[in-house]
């Protein structure tokens, strides 16, 4: 019997007649409520599944589909590198069931965040788990956003984002066997995409081995090592305006390495890198490192594929 129908019962002038019994229901109709209330409560909470910032939200809720609500931590606007932890994330985290991240100390803000959460049922899947972490090399230039535990940026890495959407797979089944079978077909399509875009990058970049590069962030060296490219230097430029140092510094790396392209990424100030350009006479090419965009899963193919584009065109 349903709340709703106990309740019409209840709520009839022929149950006031047997009070004893009356009262045995009303008891029976609250517990029945309450459990029912509480059942919901909790089937909404476990269904919850925080992503910490773009690509380990595009792989996550590739895997989940409409199965579990997934939200991000950091703005698909700002990466990781520039989002600064507010009270309410925190409290995202006290309501969440999973915490997908990259690991590898790309989320530096997250030991903090997760401890003000104070939820002690948090489970968090490591999408890296199992990859061997690149260090960051200094080619005697400056670099930003140093990592003690290695170069983060694996994603972009086609092989290592299916290791990475494998184990965000496995990590839901954990938590979350019901839907077992629904996280494994999704992941095994995404993960097809991604061997498809992998022989894409093999077959466009597969005659231009040794093709070089400077890049203005650490973003590459998984990509470039994957398909036979060189990113030879990572320089760091100041976020106002460019010094004739600055320049000079490039200039020497240019120099140096022999490289065919300088390499940006969306959303930096193409006038400044345009007057580089000039003086050092090589293009301005923009590389997306995918730490911020659209929230479809498929933009990771979409900006990927931009990228082949972009690196084909300087390695020709």
């Amino acid at each position: 019997m349903s709340p709703s129908q106990l309740f019409r019962i209840l709520t009839h002038p022929s149950s006031w007649k047997r009070r004893p019994l009356f009262a045995v229901l009303l008891i029976s109709a609250i517990a029945v409520t309450i459990g029912s209330l509480t059942t919901v409560a909790q089937n909404t909470r476990s269904t919850k599944v925080v992503a910490t910032f773009l690509p380990m939200y595009l792989f996550t809720k590739a895997v989940s589909g409409a199965s579990r609500e997934v939200e991000i931590l950091v703005p698909p606007n700002v990466t990781a590198h520039e989002y600064q932890a507010s009270p309410s994330d925190a409290r995202k985290l006290a309501q969440a069931q999973i915490l997908v991240k990259n690991g590898l100390g790309m989320e530096t803000f997250l030991s903090g965040l997760v401890a003000n959460a104070g939820n002690p049922q948090l489970k968090q899947i490591d999408a890296s788990q199992g990859i061997q972490a690149l260090q960051e090399e200094d080619h005697g230039h400056s670099h930003g956003h140093s990592h003690a535990e290695g170069n983060p940026h694996v994603w972009l890495d086609p092989i290592l984002a299916q290791k990475q959407v494998a184990n965000i797979r496995e990590g839901l089944i954990a938590a979350d066997a019901g839907n077992a079978q629904t996280y494994r077909a999704n992941a095994d399509a995404y993960i097809k995409q991604l061997q498809q875009l992998d022989q894409e990058f093999k077959s466009r970049l597969g005659s231009v081995q040794g093709c070089k590069f400077i890049a203005f962030h650490d973003a590459y060296p998984y990509l470039a090592r994957r398909y036979g490219i060189q990113q030879m230097a990572v320089l760091e430029l100041p976020e106002d305006s460019i010094s004739p140092r600055d320049i000079q510094r490039v200039i020497a790396a240019v120099k140096e390495y022999d490289v065919q392209a300088l390499l940006s990424e969306p959303g930096v100030n193409d006038s400044r890198l345009q007057q580089i350009s000039n003086d050092v006479g090589l293009p301005v090419k923009t590389l997306d490192p995918i730490e911020t965009g659209s929230l479809d899963p498929q933009y990771y193919f979409t900006a990927m594929r931009k990228n082949l584009k972009t690196l084909e065109d300087i390695c020709k």
